[in-house]
């Protein structure tokens, strides 16, 4: 009696143990998520990777080899073109420039001078031409003597030769003027690359340099992006590419945000990189988010062509085995892998031939057993 009491209660157990297995493990294990198959029309999208870029990145160096006295902005500041950014130490050139400007008025002044005694000069041969004609006739009629008659005509070539050296420092004059005034100019303009200003409207995304910092000519200061230059530099495998055009409509998702952005195809690079064998997309926002970040990792899709009535299923139910795409289909109460092309992707759904719409097709995941063919599913 009592191995029957025994046999019975183990018995029991093994049933109970049975039972739990079969509902808590068993069936958990083999009971998979489900979607179907539906047909419609899709748009199909190309998805790239890759980071915020800018066609053009102004760099700002310093343009003088110079010690840094001042620094007008700072990384994500933006700036106006010809605002000043920084200003250096011009050392003695200030001064040089006053001495110059002093040349340039004491080459003014002896000219002025050198007119002035033309002027009297002119003046005094007026007087010294009517003396000489006076004597001439009178000498040709015997009434001075000959000394007399040379004196007037001496005078009157000392004058003559007075006027031709004044005109000669006139002119010397006026090309010390201008010398004089090409090396102010110079020297200012000298003076001027001791101060940077902006080049273009835009965002400040690097700055290099600080205050008291002794800086090379071409050392970067700044770097600063315009808002139109900005883009995503995307990379597209180079097999599906082909169907990427500019001005095609496209999304951007930011690594730093949940939010997506609308933008579009504005370059695509003429060479592909012949290592990853990818090709450079660059998709530019429509509206630029404030603030952005050069070097972010960004994802883009981009619209190509629209496929019309094709079976459409989750992405997430795609799957490949060995190198072969396909779906599990749930056949009765069984799993069965269907091999299936793909068509073309977009965001989460995958259009393929070779697949009935309003198929029942079982989703795998990790808390369940893997799926194999004509295994028992729930």
């Amino acid at each position: 009696m009592k191995s029957i009491y025994k046999y019975s209660i183990a018995g029991v157990v093994l049933a109970v143990l049975a039972f739990v297995v079969y509902n808590k493990v068993y069936i958990p294990k083999t009971t998979y998520k489900t979607v179907q198959s539906t047909r419609g029309d899709m748009s199909v999208k190309i998805f790239g990777i890759g980071q915020v870029g800018a066609k053009t990145i102004y760099n700002v160096t310093a343009g003088v080899n110079a010690k840094l006295l001042t620094v007008g902005t700072d990384e994500g500041k933006w700036v106006k073109k010809g605002q000043l950014l920084a200003t250096f130490d011009s050392v003695d050139l200030p001064m040089l420039v006053q001495e110059a400007n002093i040349s340039v008025q004491k080459s003014q002044s002896e000219y002025l001078a050198s007119k002035k005694e033309l002027e009297s000069l002119k003046a005094q041969k007026t007087l010294a031409l009517v003396t000489y004609k006076r004597y001439k006739k009178l000498k040709d009629e015997s009434f001075v003597s000959q000394s007399e008659y040379d004196k007037a005509n001496s005078d009157l070539k000392v004058i003559e030769g007075q006027i031709s050296v004044t005109k000669a420092h006139i002119k010397s004059s006026k090309i010390e003027i201008t010398r004089a005034k090409k090396n102010v100019e110079a020297l200012k303009e000298k003076l001027s690359r001791y101060k940077v200003y902006a080049p273009v409207d835009g965002y400040v995304i690097a700055k290099k340099a600080d205050v008291a910092q002794t800086l090379g000519a071409t050392q970067v200061m700044f770097e600063i992006v315009t808002t139109n230059d900005v883009w995503v530099k995307a990379y597209v495998d180079e097999r599906i590419s082909g169907d990427v055009k500019v001005g095609a409509k496209a999304s951007i998702k930011l690594r730093s945000s949940t939010k997506q952005f609308d933008g579009y195809v504005k370059r695509i690079a003429p060479q592909s990189d012949a290592v990853t064998q990818e090709r450079e997309v660059d998709v530019a926002f429509k509206n630029l988010p404030i603030p952005f970040y050069i070097n972010e990792q960004a994802e883009v899709l981009v619209d190509t062509k629209k496929l019309k009535n094709v079976v459409i299923v989750p992405s997430v139910s795609l799957i490949y085995k060995d190198d072969i795409s396909g779906v599990w289909v749930k056949n009765g109460d069984t799993a069965h892998f269907q091999k299936v092309k793909v068509l073309g992707i977009s965001d989460s759904k995958i259009a393929v031939s070779n697949l009935q719409s309003g198929a029942v097709l079982l989703l795998a995941s990790t808390k369940n057993k893997t799926l194999k063919e004509g295994m028992k599913v729930h």
